[in-house]
This record gives structure tokens, C-alpha cells and sequence, in this order.
């Protein structure tokens, strides 16, 4: 099946302007006879709730978290692109657009990455006027840093915390909305499952994680904001209780599935100490504008790093990677972190480590001005690690960061599910195999505030209102029944394992055969260990307590079993995708010095999976990617 993206025509630069100016239009006391529900409060869904009830849609917006600002979107550090030239370095459109593309390796589509370029001006004036503190220059002025990719500046931060501060920009936006009664906030809850009537998404099923109940609810659409699904691998620099539920279940019900298998590993990571640990920390990419990485060219050398000279010391990627140095990207310094470590060179405990030295900066700019730069991010190490950082270099390793997969979507955000909306990381649509650093909170916002708000409203205006269904329809009361029954099974078991030690096995087992190199052999080895896995957690995982409390246990057994048959279809599509590209690297596919070797002839596309049943093979659809803007290139960054 070829899926349809329902790009619009004309000219690239005109697409989106022609395409807003064209659609149907909802009128204004209309919109109050709609209902939209939100799952999510981070960047996305949090711009997306505040904008459509600005507008006039009643919105129902659900979070796991306490409150809709602890959304995973707060701990984002480095900042947020955006094509403003400020700096007067070349910066335009067209060079977020080619640079987003090439940093995704020729794997994400046009039009899609061209508008998000064209509004990412927009976020910053608007983020300006919710109040976000932005550094500023000397003269006044919103300072930028440049990123990983790029060799211009256009990154807007707020020192190393400008994923909070633009969630609580957001978060006032989506608080005055629910103060007026436009958005209804349903916090400490949980979508158990998505519910299609007549081929449209009409509402989900949800769990009260306090008091355990489960209810019901309609709407005339549904967005999915849920984040992505870095936890498939255990450790991860994602919170907790990030997961891939909301999106598996509704790639459950009918929504496809696109390039699982494009995880993005974070080469700015403090190093993994021991069994003991349930997450990983990030250390912001910015840090790589003053930071110089480097290993002793000697195995083994175990000395200080303040004894090595610098005639002894390998400054990996300024040589391999000369015109980007520090700043090449993600894919490209993760792997090669893992070249030196892998040949002996590595530093710290296990040889698992290399240095990010910020000696030269602070001899050149002072310790003051990298203190103003990055001092909260330098206070976090040291406490962590109990090292200064302005006495001795840091140590950093690669790390599961972000999922440039995701629910497939067309042009218009929808996935091929009428009436079902993914935004942000959720989605597959705008990064490609690999994601430049400060694009996340870039796509959350351009997505929440400035385009789905216009796209749904074209969608909503072809349906009609009125057209709500009852939470008294059977498919609400099959899929409230559905979901208890699994809770029900979950606790039943009273098997002898924890839910997290099946989760550690499989985090395990992804990250030494899926994680930042794949073969043929080592996935189809995870394609054995997986399904065994799976069944002996439905034989053997103890979920303690009741459905009808607070129970953690609970609420991770099913997250954990959505995982266990997710890392499956994860596995099976970098099996399927024979090639390297970005993030996903196949070491039978790769050029002579080491680079990603991708095949454009046979897998220029995206592949989007549609499910056929626990232990079946789903079926693949494929969207082929048209670069008609673009010469299809070998990505170099020397």
C-alpha cells in the first residue's frame, strides 16, 4: 500500500501559505460545538490544548503527571532553533530547511521540514511575548549558540534550562485556557486505550491513577502529545515515566506505525555507574560549543587529565570531522564515541567514557562567561558525579535520547486514522533517521501553536458538528471492558518477578542488539529472545495490589507489556531497513572509513507498519520520499 501525504501543490516555498489559505474553515461560534482531546501536556500538547481553546474548541486535555507543567518537555536544556539571522551569519529559511534534512539523512519529507522552518520565527515572538527569559546580549538583544549540524547560530536558549522555561510559557497559556473554562484538565491519569467508531478515532479510555477508576470519553477528535519511546531500552535520558502506551494502543486500533526503528543515541551523557541506576542524565549538545572532546592516544592511559599534554591527547572528532568539529552530529559523535571506547582508548570507570574539556574556553572567555553560559548544567555534574567541572574535564558517553519514529501522519498531522492527530515527538514526520540538537521543543511548538490549530480545524469542518457520539455507544463500552479485563489479567498473575526486571532484560537485549549499531545476526537474535520474554511476563511478573488504588506497579506492568511487544516491531523494522542511515546503523552497510552507507535506491521511503495481532507479522506500507528541492547527497560533515 503507498500512503498518501496529501502534500499540497506548488511551489515549496508557497505550500503552506497556499495551503492555509484554501482549507475549510470552522466559524467562530461553531468551534464551542466541537470537542478535542489532548493526551499530553508537554510542548506539544500543552501549545496545542492552550491554542484550540483560544480559539474556541472545548478541550479535554489528559497527563500522568501531577500537574501539566512536569511534563518530560522541562528537562530540554540547550535551546530551541529558529531561522532570525540574528547573528548576520547566513542563516534563512531554506538553511534550516537543507540543514534539518541533511542532519536526518535524507529520510524526512520536504514539505513537512520546509514549514517547520518557515514558522520557527513564529515561536520565538510569540515565547517572547508569554515572557520566556531568553539570554540576551550586552546590547539588549536575544543572544543565540550554535548546535550540532549547523554552521550558523540559531539557537535561542535560556542558559541550560530552556525546556522549562518554555513549558511554563506554555503552561500559562494552557492555565488561563482552564481558568476560563475552555479546557477541562484531567492530571494523574492515563490513556489505556484509543476507541474508532465508523474508521475515526472518537475518543479513549482512561484510568484515574489515583483512585483507579476507569472511565470513557468522546470528542470530535483525538491529538496524541505523548512523547516518545526511548524507555523501550530501560535506560534512557527520559523520565521514568515516559512511554510508548498512548501510541501503541492506537497503533492498535488501526494507526500505522512509522520507522521504529530511528532512535536517536545522545553522545553528551554522563556514563552509566552501575546496575543501581533507572535512567541516565543528559549533558545539554550546547556544552559542545566551548567543550572540546578528546581521549589520550595512549590504551588505557589512566592518568590525570590535567598530566596529559596535549601532544598526547586525540581530539577525535576535530580530526575526523574538521569543518564542524565538536558540533558534527549526534549519530555521527555517538558513534564515534563508541569507536575509541570500543579500541581501548576510553577513560573512567570501565574504559567507558571520553573527556568533554572546557579548560581552553575558560583560559579564553573567563569562568565567569561560561558560568553565565551553562552554570546550571555545570552544577548538575558535580553533583552527580561530586567532579568540578571547571577543575577537570567532564565525562560523557552515549546515551538513548529521542525517537525520531512515530504514529505515521500525513501533511495534515492526522495519521491515516480520520480524526486522530499526533504532534511532536509522538510523530514520525519532520526529522528523518536522525534529529539535529534544539528541533524537538522546535517541532513541539510549531505543531501546538501554529500548525495543527489550522489543520484540524479543516478536518473537524469536513465532519461536521453535532456529530459527537455517545460514551453509551458499544465501542466505548467494548473498549472500557477490554481495558479492565487487562488490568484485571495484570493482576492475576502473582507470578515471582518484578515488572522492572522484565523491564531491565528487555532493555538489555535492545540496547546490546538494536542500540548503536544493528546487524543481521544480532537482530535476529532479539527477534528470538523478545517473544520468550514477553510470554514468561504473562506467566511470571507479580503485580502487587489492586486496580482500584494507587499502584505504581500497576501502571509500569502496563507500559511494560505494550514495550515487550514493541521492542518486537522495533527490531523487525531496522531488521527490514538494509541500510544505514542517521541513527539506524547496520554494520554491514557502511563506507570504507566508517561512515553510513545508505541505499537510496531501494529504501528512499518511509516504512509505516499497520499491526495484525500479538506474535503476527504487520503488515508494511511504505511512503516514498520525493526530494525535489534537495539533491539526494552522501551526508559529510568534513
Amino acid at each position: 500500500m503507498s500512503l498518501d501525504s496529501k502534500i499540497p501543490s506548488g511551489p515549496l516555498e508557497k505550500k503552506w501559505d497556499d495551503y492555509k489559505s484554501h482549507i475549510k474553515l470552522v466559524n467562530p461560534a461553531n468551534k464551542r460545538k466541537y470537542t478535542v482531546i489532548v493526551i499530553g501536556t508537554g510542548l506539544a500538547g500543552g501549545s496545542a490544548s492552550a491554542t484550540l481553546a483560544e480559539l474556541g474548541y472545548n478541550v479535554k486535555t489528559f497527563c500522568f503527571q501531577d500537574s501539566p507543567r512536569r511534563a518530560h518537555s522541562i528537562a530540554a536544556q540547550g535551546g530551541i532553533n529558529a531561522a532570525k539571522n540574528y547573528q548576520n551569519d547566513g542563516d534563512s529559511v531554506y538553511r534550516l530547511f537543507y540543514d534539518t534534512i541533511k542532519g536526518g539523512d535524507f529520510r524526512a519529507r520536504e514539505a513537512n521540514v520546509y514549514r517547520l522552518a518557515q514558522v520557527s520565527a513564529n515561536i520565538i515572538d510569540q515565547c517572547v511575548a508569554q515572557g520566556v527569559p531568553f539570554a540576551r546580549e550586552y546590547g539588549g538583544h536575544l543572544d543565540n549558540r550554535s548546535f550540532g549540524g549547523a554552521q550558523v547560530s540559531r539557537t535561542f536558549y535560556a542558559k541550560g534550562q530552556t525546556g522549562q522555561q518554555l513549558l511554563l510559557g506554555a503552561y500559562s497559556a494552557l492555565s488561563r485556557q482552564i481558568g476560563l473554562g475552555n479546557v477541562k484538565m484531567y492530571p494523574i491519569t492515563e490513556m489505556l486505550d484509543l476507541v474508532v467508531i465508523d474508521g475515526h478515532a472518537k475518543g479513549v479510555v482512561i484510568r484515574d491513577l489515583v483512585t483507579g477508576q476507569v472511565s470513557v470519553h468522546s470528542a470530535d477528535a483525538v491529538v496524541l502529545a505523548s512523547g516518545g519511546y526511548g524507555n523501550v531500552f530501560y535506560l534512557s535520558t527520559n523520565a521514568k515515566g515516559s512511554n510508548v502506551t498512548a501510541t501503541f494502543r492506537a497503533y492498535k486500533k488501526g494507526a500505522f506505525f512509522a520507522n521504529p526503528c530511528y532512535t536517536q543515541i545522545h553522545p553528551t551523557c554522563i556514563p552509566v555507574s552501575g546496575d543501581h541506576q533507572s535512567k541516565l542524565t543528559l549533558m545539554s549538545e550546547s556544552l559542545r560549543n566551548d567543550g572540546r572532546i578528546w581521549v589520550p592516544k595512549k590504551q588505557g592511559d589512566t592518568r590525570n587529565p590535567a598530566d596529559i599534554p596535549e601532544s598526547e591527547r586525540d581530539y577525535y572528532l576535530e580530526r575526523k570531522y574538521p569543518s564542524y568539529g565538536n558540533l558534527c552530529p549526534r549519530d555521527i559523535a555517538s558513534r564515534s564515541a563508541k569507536e575509541v571506547c570500543d579500541a581501548g582508548f576510553g577513560v573512567g570507570p570501565g574504559g567507558q567514557g571520553v573527556y568533554l574539556d572546557f579548560s581552553s574556553a575558560i583560559k579564553r572567555l573567563g569562568e565567569h562567561t561560561i558560568a553565565e553560559r551553562y552554570g546550571n548544567l555545570f552544577q548538575m555534574y558535580e553533583q552527580i558525579t561530586g567532579e568540578n567541572p571547571y577543575k577537570v574535564p567532564m565525562r560523557i558517553y552515549p546515551a538513548v535520547h529521542y525517537t525520531m519514529g512515530g504514529l505515521w501522519v500525513d501533511y495534515n498531522l492526522m495519521s491515516n486514522l480520520p480524526g486522530l492527530f499526533v504532534i511532536g515527538e509522538a510523530n514520525f514526520s519532520d526529522h528523518g533517521a536522525n534529529r539535529l540538537g534544539a528541533s524537538a521543543l522546535m517541532q513541539g511548538l510549531a505543531d501546538g501553536y501554529f500548525v495543527l490549530p489550522y489543520t484540524i480545524g479543516n478536518y473537524l469542518a469536513e465532519v461536521g458538528f453535532g456529530k459527537t457520539p455517545s460514551t453509551d455507544h458499544a465501542e466505548f463500552k467494548k473498549a472500557e471492558t477490554d481495558a479492565n479485563s487487562q488490568i484485571n489479567k495484570l493482576l492475576s498473575i502473582k507470578g515471582k518477578r518484578t515488572v522492572d526486571s522484565f523491564h531491565k532484560e528487555l532493555g538489555k537485549i535492545m540496547w546490546n542488539n538494536c542500540g548503536m549499531a544493528r546487524d543481521d545476526k544480532s537482530l535476529k537474535e532479539a527477534l528470538v529472545k523478545i517473544p520468550q520474554i514477553r510470554e514468561e511476563f504473562w506467566q511470571n511478573v507479580n503485580v502487587p495490589g489492586s486496580g482500584l488504588e494507587l499502584n505504581q506497579s500497576l501502571e509500569k506492568a502496563g507500559r511494560v507489556a505494550d514495550f515487550l511487544e514493541f521492542g518486537e516491531l522495533l527490531c523487525l523494522d531496522a531488521l527490514t531497513r538494509e541500510e544505514s542511515c542517521g541513527g539506524h546503523f547496520r554494520t554491514e552497510h557502511q563506507m570504507d572509513d566508517g561512515e553510513a552507507k545508505r541505499d537510496d535506491e531501494k529504501f528512499c521511503h518511509a516504512t509505516a507498519w499497520e499491526w495484525k495481532g500479538v506474535g503476527a507479522k504487520p503488515t508494511e506500507h511504505r511512503e516514498k520520499l520525493e526530494f525535489e528541492n534537495i539533491k539526494l547527497a552522501t551526508r559529510s560533515y568534513k
